[in-house]
């Protein structure tokens, strides 16, 4: 991983883009609707005494490097962090291609080696994204407080918002009917008592993540809990979540004990 994707809140930051070309003009349109101040100015402007006092994110869409050299240094004396537009290397971050639905923000980088590869993983997310999904997210935020009461076991709290995700509330949502997706929601979580089994499934490791189906890959990347021993094939373990814990071997006593919790395994066994 040669770049640490990170997402920076925006309420109340000053955001300041530097230039009068359409590259400026493509970097101040990311910020249309977001709870920022974004300011635009042109590179003489910026240079003045405390024009960039309180700035946080700059971008710097100037063709003279000298210039935008000593506009970067004025930038980072502020605290700001720096994006020379078409200059990775002298940038303190990248700007990524996005895909926005509202509180769901997708972003894709190639680390500067390939702007237009990125750009086509962003449209093949915007296809797969529904343009609803935003709503979504919003009705699970303004529920976080009421789930995380009623369930306080993280392992419990995950199995019912799966079934949330997996069921009508998210259906009910994504159609628009956000009403009836919320009464959904909060009629399932008045009887979240009857917590639901978890599921336990093997993988076969062929020495390679290329025989999984994208069904396996998508349960691994979802599962709770990952049983694997130390020969599994890195490439089939890259697919799992990184915060999911990790065993060598389970007895039948522990996995019926993580079952009961609701949780799902996936067993990943060599290949006969």
């Amino acid at each position: 991983m040669e770049s640490f994707p990170a997402f920076i809140p925006l309420t109340g930051l000053r955001v300041v883009v530097i230039g009068e070309n359409e590259a400026a003009e493509a970097k101040a349109r990311l910020f249309d609707g977001a709870p920022c101040r974004l300011d635009r100015l042109d590179p003489a402007a910026a240079l003045a005494p405390g024009a960039l006092k309180g700035a946080r994110l700059v971008f710097i869409a100037d063709e003279d490097d000298q210039r935008a050299d000593r506009i970067a240094k004025l930038a980072r004396a502020e605290g700001a962090l720096v994006n020379r537009v078409d200059r990775p290397e002298g940038s303190d971050f990248l700007t990524p291609s996005i895909v926005d639905r509202g509180p769901v923000v997708g972003a894709v980088t190639t680390s500067g080696a390939a702007p237009v590869l990125a750009t086509r993983l962003r449209q093949e997310l915007e296809r797969a994204w529904p343009g609803r999904l935003g709503d979504l997210a919003e009705l699970l935020r303004q529920s976080q407080k009421a789930i995380r009461a009623a369930l306080p076991d993280t392992t419990a709290r995950r199995a019912f918002l799966r079934r949330q995700l997996d069921g009508e509330t998210a259906r009910l949502c994504l159609e628009g009917d956000t009403e009836r997706a919320s009464a959904r929601l909060q009629s399932a979580l008045a009887g979240t008592g009857d917590s639901s089994r978890g599921a336990l499934r093997y993988l076969e490791d062929h020495g390679t993540d290329q025989d999984l189906t994208l069904g396996e890959v998508r349960y691994l990347g979802a599962a709770d809990r990952i049983i694997a021993d130390a020969t599994t094939t890195p490439a089939i373990l890259s697919h799992a979540r990184r915060d999911a814990p990790r065993h060598e071997t389970a007895s039948d006593a522990e996995i019926e004990s993580w079952l009961e919790a609701g949780e799902n395994l996936a067993w990943i066994r060599r290949a006969d």
